[in-house]
């Protein structure tokens, strides 16, 4: 099982970036996909949340009308469109997969991709 993420960088404030979460190793398609941050000396910070088909997404009061997540089950791909990108969006950014069979939970997290966002 892997979750790879992967386009994260640096960006000027305004900028904006698309982060991607390449799958593999489960049935994505059965998993609901979230986004979480961490900045240095921070808690981990819930982002974005979509279902397993994409039809129910939730946002994060911090990033609600700027960022905007999406999914390709095709291509078992999670994305995180950031817009208006402002230096307190500075974080390690990770994707999280999740599925619950009856008592059973399933969940599996990314390595992370950093974003860093300065002038």
């Amino acid at each position: 099982v892997q979750l790879v993420e992967s386009g994260g960088g640096l960006v000027q404030p305004g900028g904006s970036l698309r982060l991607s979460c390449a799958a593999s190793g489960f049935t994505f398609s059965s998993y609901g996909m979230r986004w979480f941050r961490q900045a240095p000396g921070k808690e981990r910070e819930l982002v974005a949340v979509i279902t397993n088909s994409g039809a129910i997404t939730y946002y994060g009061d911090s990033v609600k009308g700027r960022f905007t997540i999406s999914r390709d089950n095709a291509k078992n791909t999670v994305y995180l469109q950031m817009n208006s990108l402002k230096p307190v969006d500075t974080a390690v950014y990770y994707c999280y997969a999740w599925r619950i069979d009856t008592t059973q939970l399933y969940e599996y997290w990314g390595q992370g991709t950093q974003v860093t966002v300065s002038s």
